[in-house]
């Protein structure tokens, strides 16, 4: 179950690039800690803006917040709807 919702915002000419290179060590940062099973990905609401998100069961909040310092949260339905045809393939 999903209890949060986290984002990393990056920003620039180059944010795509930075959100997928973050992207590849926040799965790898789940993988340690045997998390793999959370959702994440990248995604975009306006050009040069990207983010990468990662949904968060309670138990991990703590963990993640701590180790990773997230930008923003949202609880399951509040997190901002992605416009149409924004979201390039990961």
């Amino acid at each position: 179950m999903t209890d949060l919702r986290f984002y990393w915002d990056f920003f620039g000419p180059d944010a795509r690039g930075t959100a997928e290179h973050f992207h590849r060590h926040l799965r790898e940062f789940l993988t340690h800690y045997q998390l793999d099973a959370l959702t994440t990905d990248v995604g975009s609401m306006e050009p040069g803006h990207a983010h990468c998100w990662c949904d968060t069961p309670a138990a991990s909040v703590e963990l993640i917040e701590q180790r990773l310092r997230p930008r923003r949260r949202y609880a399951p339905g509040t997190w901002p709807e992605e416009p149409a045809g924004t979201d390039e393939p990961a």
